[in-house]
């Protein structure tokens, strides 16, 4: 512990990136802290479950794919021979290394870490069981709830079929299925259908809406969507699916198109991925002054508050966006308000990245949810068929895009299709924060030739000034 404690007892219930970067700030600031989880370690779906397995799944992918445009440059490969067991023993490694380096942080910070299921008593009192079923109860001055989210279900497509997967079972990649039908065209039905496709499973994506990744600006979808059609076997928008069954070599699927004409197709596997639900039952909130809304989230302040003294929550639990770093931050802020410290949780931008390939990722205010307010703004957008870093790459499938306030300049939103979009998208978020403007954007000198550019260049575009492309400002 790197400060001397302070005599509060805190309890995460969750050791996932919310929960235990909630926990080492508190440690931090001197406060006695234990963490309450299922698993042996800290980590939470996204190392054990979520993020950090499927981007090890999708770096495999990229190998494939990248091997593949290689031949775009007179470098021919083999088809690639597939160690299932080898990839999947890569992908666990991963997995043990980053969470048995967050148990050796706990360690570090004199953390008590508590395996098994935790439920409320009392506001202040917390019992936990063991997996054998031993009992424990812990008093504690507050509580931060981490307890994050779960795969949504549909009930009426719930079959007893190990060939029906959740987001959870398809990482662990049990075969390479020949055709697997996605249900779900939302980020995590395109990043596992991706890393499907690229091990050879013919896939087909259905989408209820009449596109994908419904919320996200159109001009970035499509450039992805176009993408996605080549890589997918087929993409069947406002289609519902309306009943699986098993039968002896595959799950027959009754899909039902916009016209209402339903037809059957069958498929070695099937991945529900429709979504995530919050994980506020089980934990015995009725015994707290905790309160859940409609759909099931924490209601909090800005402080991450409950509506119990005693009790805060963060991440899934506590509302939308359902997002590691957004649960990280929320846990920083809820474990300095316990210390005493007067801070809130109030981002101007927090990043949403789909990694597909290419991968598109955006912050700040969308154009989308600008037209729905009927808010003015500025748009430059700037394809990446100008970037000369996109074209060494062979990869001009790219879009760069700027919001602004067309009176004072701040940059109010950016988004960003293609090969990197994740790692460039840091750089929007910056400029939101800072409050920079188009100008300030600009004028900063960006490397060259890099992706990056894209960014300079779009903020150019505003005054009509881009380099690489005329259009002057009307």
């Amino acid at each position: 512990m790197s400060e001397q404690s302070n005599g509060k007892q805190v309890v995460v219930i969750g050791g996932g990136p919310g929960g235990y970067a909630a926990a080492f700030m508190a440690a931090d600031l001197g406060l006695d802290v234990t963490i309450i989880d299922l698993e042996p370690n800290p980590g939470g779906v996204c190392l054990y479950r979520g993020c950090i397995p499927s981007k090890a799944l999708l770096h495999c992918a990229k190998i494939i794919n990248d091997a593949e445009e290689a031949e775009h440059w007179g470098i021919k490969f083999g088809k690639p021979k597939i160690d299932l067991d080898k990839m999947r023993e890569g992908k666990n490694s991963v997995v043990a290394k980053m969470t048995g380096g967050l148990g050796q942080l706990c360690k570090a910070r004199r953390i008590q870490y508590v395996q098994g299921r935790a439920n409320f008593e009392e506001s202040r009192l917390v019992k936990v069981t063991s997996e054998s079923g031993k009992e424990q109860m812990i008093k504690t001055d507050y509580t931060i709830l981490a307890a994050g989210s779960r795969p949504a279900t549909i009930p009426d497509l719930l079959i007893e079929s190990e060939r029906v997967m959740n987001s959870t079972s398809a990482l662990q990649i049990p075969e390479i299925p020949k055709s697997l039908l996605v249900i779900g065209g939302g980020y995590i039905g395109l990043e596992i259908g991706s890393v499907y496709a690229a091990l050879g499973t013919k896939v087909t994506v259905v989408e209820m809406t009449d596109g994908l990744l419904p919320g996200a600006d159109r001009d970035l979808v499509n450039i992805l969507a176009k993408r996605m059609s080549t890589i997918f076997h087929k993409i069947l928008l406002q289609t519902k699916v309306k009943g699986l069954s098993e039968d002896a070599d595959g799950i027959v699927v009754t899909l039902e198109d916009a016209q209402g004409k339903s037809r059957k197709e069958k498929f070695d596997r099937v991945l529900v991925s429709i979504g995530r639900r919050p994980n506020s039952s089980g934990l015995g909130l009725n015994n707290t002054g905790v309160t859940v809304n409609s759909k099931g989230f924490v209601e909090v302040d800005l402080q991450r508050r409950t509506s119990d003294p005693h009790i805060f929550a963060i991440g899934d639990i506590a509302g939308e966006p359902m997002l590691a770093h957004k649960a990280s931050h929320e846990g920083r802020i809820a474990a300095e308000v316990i210390a005493g410290n007067n801070v809130a949780f109030e981002p101007r931008a927090i990043p949403a990245v789909v990694f597909t390939d290419p991968e598109l990722a955006w912050c700040g205010l969308t154009e989308a949810q600008a037209t729905a307010e009927g808010r003015e703004v500025e748009i430059a957008r700037f394809p990446w068929g100008a970037s000369g870093r996109a074209s060494t790459l062979n990869r001009s499938d790219g879009l760069t895009k700027l919001i602004t306030d067309p009176t004072s300049g701040q940059v109010l939103g950016v988004g960003i299709v293609g090969p990197g979009a994740g790692e460039l998208i840091s750089q929007g978020v910056l400029a939101i924060e800072m409050g920079a403007t188009a100008s300030d954007v600009g004028l900063s000198i960006h490397p060259h030739p890099t992706l990056s550019e894209t960014i300079m260049e779009t903020a150019d575009l505003i005054f009509g000034h881009g380099t690489h492309i005329y259009k002057p400002k009307k």
